[in-house]
């Protein structure tokens, strides 16, 4: 077995609504990974939906800023998702991984590609499938009950897209049973940094 020279960045992608954010506190909360695994935090120029945390669920900053961020390179990966900006922090990335720290990102296809291009020895990516459209349509609307019908539609739209490149990925974990769908997870980053 290669010695781990730095931590491992473990990419969680798929459609909105099909349960990254929840599998990454779920896998985070074991206390295996204690000290060694965390979420990275993105920045995002979206308002804050109710419950949600400056600091904790995102950074919550205005366009300007973001783009100030962007053009001096200090975000490493970006997407415009619905008309707002999202990026990760390239400080915050580099310093977890050359302290040999892992880190849980959860990002859109091309930021997944990003990492992948950026770190290669040092990324896996993989898919949280939902378990049918049906199902994930469901979980759109109560997840965003104040998201009006033509979101939703695009939210759905895209998701089908993304669905379709589910096979370039290191894994696919489909999120149909919640405990489950974490012990496949746990399984994957378990064998990756221990």
């Amino acid at each position: 077995m290669a010695l781990q020279k730095k931590g491992i960045i473990f990419v969680f992608s798929g459609p909105s609504g099909s349960g990254k954010t929840t599998l990454a506190q779920a896998v985070l909360a074991d206390k295996m990974f204690s000290g060694r695994l965390e979420r990275s935090i993105s920045f995002t120029t979206r308002p804050r939906r109710r419950g949600e945390k400056s600091r904790k669920d995102y950074f919550f900053i205005s366009e300007a800023e973001f783009l100030r961020w962007q053009k001096t390179q200090k975000i490493l990966e970006w997407t415009r998702y619905l008309g707002y900006y999202y990026g990760t922090a390239r400080d915050f990335v580099d310093s977890r991984l050359e302290n040999f720290q892992s880190l849980i990102l959860c990002l859109d296809l091309k930021g997944a590609d990003r990492i992948k291009a950026l770190y290669p020895e040092n990324s896996v990516t993989i898919f949280i499938m939902p378990p049918s459209l049906e199902e994930l349509a469901r979980r759109i609307e109560n997840r965003h009950r104040e998201t009006n019908k033509l979101e939703i539609s695009k939210r759905l739209r895209l998701a089908k897209q993304e669905m379709a490149c589910a096979k370039g990925f290191d894994f696919c974990v489909i999120n149909n049973n919640l405990a489950q769908a974490v012990r496949e997870l746990k399984g994957i980053i378990a064998r990756k940094i221990t």
